[in-house]
Order: C-alpha cells, then sequence, then structure tokens
C-alpha cells in the first residue's frame, strides 16, 4: 500500500496535481475538507475553538465564523500558534482514520493526503512518499495576480508568509517542478504516477 503526502505552495499546482492523481486512480484525502469539518459544532474541536478564541467566533446559527477566526489569529503569531495546536492534530487524526477505512476496504489503494501545510504540521510522517509540487516565487505570484486579482505586493506578502522552496525540498522524495503549462505538469506527474505502479 502506498500513501503520498502531496504538498506545494500557494499556486503551485497542487490541486491540479490532486485532480489528476483522483483520475489516474488514486484515492484522495483533502486536508482542507477535513479542516472544515473538524469546525463543525459539536465536535471536540469546536469546544477547544470556543474556550480558546471565546463567544465572538461564533455566527448566530451556533457555528464558527472562520473569517473572524482568520482576521483573529493573522494579527498574532502567538493566536495563530494557538489555533493550529488545536485543529492540526484533530486533522491528522481524521487523516489517520480515514487512511485505515480505505485501508479495509482495498489493501493495495493508493493513497494521496493533499495538504497545503503538510510541512509546516509535520504530517508527511503519515505517508510512504511526500511529493512536492514547485514552482518560482515569480511564477507563483504571476499566477496569484492573475487568479486572486490581487496586487504584485498581496501576492508577495502570501508567498513570503509560507515556507520556501527550499524548506519544503528539505522534506521531499520527489519535487516535481511546475513553472510551465498544466499538460507539462500532468506529464511529469503521470511519469511519478507509474514508476510508483512499477515500484
Amino acid at each position: 500500500m502506498k500513501i503520498i503526502c502531496l504538498t506545494g505552495g500557494i499556486a503551485s499546482g497542487k490541486s491540479s496535481a490532486a485532480k489528476l492523481l483522483e483520475s489516474l486512480g488514486a484515492k484522495i484525502i483533502d486536508a482542507d475538507k477535513l479542516g472544515h469539518r473538524s469546525y463543525q459544532k459539536g465536535t471536540l474541536t469546536y469546544e477547544k475553538l470556543i474556550k480558546a478564541f471565546g463567544n465572538k467566533i461564533i455566527r448566530s446559527n451556533g457555528e464558527i465564523d472562520r473569517r473572524i477566526l482568520g482576521t483573529i489569529v493573522f494579527r498574532d503569531k502567538k493566536l495563530l500558534t494557538k489555533l493550529t495546536d488545536i485543529v492540526w492534530p484533530s486533522i491528522r487524526l481524521m487523516a489517520e482514520r480515514e487512511i485505515e477505512a480505505l485501508k479495509s476496504l482495498d489493501k493495495e489503494a493508493k493513497i494521496v493526503l493533499e495538504a497545503a501545510v503538510l510541512i509546516e504540521a509535520g504530517w508527511e510522517t503519515i505517508g510512504t512518499e511526500t511529493w512536492v509540487i514547485e514552482t518560482t516565487p515569480e511564477v507563483a505570484i504571476k499566477r496569484l495576480i492573475l487568479r486572486n486579482k490581487i496586487s504584485q505586493s498581496e501576492a508577495q506578502a502570501r508567498i513570503n508568509s509560507q515556507l520556501t522552496n527550499q524548506e519544503r525540498a528539505a522534506k521531499a522524495d520527489k519535487i516535481i517542478t511546475n513553472n510551465d503549462s498544466t499538460e507539462e505538469l500532468y506529464r511529469k506527474v503521470t511519469k511519478c504516477w507509474q514508476k510508483l505502479g512499477a515500484g
């Protein structure tokens, strides 16, 4: 059984790579979707977040307002750490449970855990291999400006707030460079996938 931990910086093409891997037969676990689930009313994470940040983060329907929570934590690194210390272990546990469930259905399954904060959260230890989709900061900035309709300085700030390519590369088993077309990315990802099957 193979478990690929897939990550990459903002605008690297990580989600496109995950979609392609799914079309090739991989079972995808999206850490971002698990994160959304972990915030839901009635979960242990929900209770911990309210205890840590107060009732001001609750919407009128009783659910956590992620936007309000975001504005609170992104101004203060200590508060951001407080948030990730609550949410990241919860997401990891959910991912491990999903892996076990998939394993019980198909022992030969190839599973991909897609996570933007994979390395920051230490989740690369879940998998058998870590794949990093990498793009240069210059290309990422261009893509961000086009995709998100933001200024160059805003795009640069987003790039600066995350791990560098070197930091991700230090944890990678495979680095897939994506500075060109989507077709070229697909070609590289498919090649890595085929090698995985032969291994």
